[in-house]
């Protein structure tokens, strides 16, 4: 890499913010929704940090290394989201993060907007690189667990599906992310940058 380049990518580099981080050995949100949640797991499901695997997920998660979710195990999510579907839907109160079940949650990146580029989160232990392949959409749940009407109104903001594309831990706290170019769409997503 030149000075040219190293510039450049410092340039592209800005700060953010990871304000939660969920791993979840199994959906608490399955059946009927009228009928409830399943109660939460014996495990912590909120951590401070989690380890994360290329090509896997983060470990203890319910979708790390399930084929089905192949390139779909990570789910990114912008804080900013809720709280705009919270205005849509003319609320007075913020909507519980925790409930949108997703697994890293940042304050300052327009996750939605990021369909098709590779990413690096870094929260201080070395950059971890996260390919962003399609939308994370809301389900009927959303209108129980968050407020009536959110699973429309999260339509478009509801996250998005990564592939973890590097090892690396990810911490709660300050972050910088760096937005690689778009990648052309494969069979399961874009290719890397």
């Amino acid at each position: 890499m030149t000075a040219g380049d190293e510039e450049a990518a410092a340039a592209t580099r800005r700060p953010v913010t990871i304000e939660l981080l969920l791993a979840s050995p199994r959906s608490r949100y399955v059946g009927r929704p009228a009928d409830g949640a399943e109660p939460p797991p014996a495990v912590p499901e909120l951590h401070e940090s989690v380890e994360v695997r290329a090509g896997l997920g983060i470990v203890g998660d319910r979708y790390f290394a399930k084929p089905a979710h192949r390139g779909a195990s990570v789910t990114l999510f912008a804080a900013e989201s809720l709280e705009a579907v919270a205005r849509l839907l003319g609320l007075d109160h913020p909507l519980d993060v925790v409930a949108a079940r997703r697994n890293v949650v940042t304050r300052g990146l327009d996750v939605d907007a990021l369909r098709g580029h590779t990413i690096s989160l870094d929260t201080g232990d070395g950059p971890v690189l996260l390919r962003v392949n399609r939308p994370a959409n809301p389900c009927a749940w959303m209108d129980h667990v968050l407020a009536p009407g959110a699973f429309r109104a999260m339509r478009g903001l509801g996250g998005m599906r990564c592939e973890p594309l590097t090892d690396g831990v990810l911490r709660v706290g300050p972050a910088l992310v760096e937005i690689g170019p778009q990648g052309p769409q494969g069979p399961r997503g874009p290719s890397a940058a």
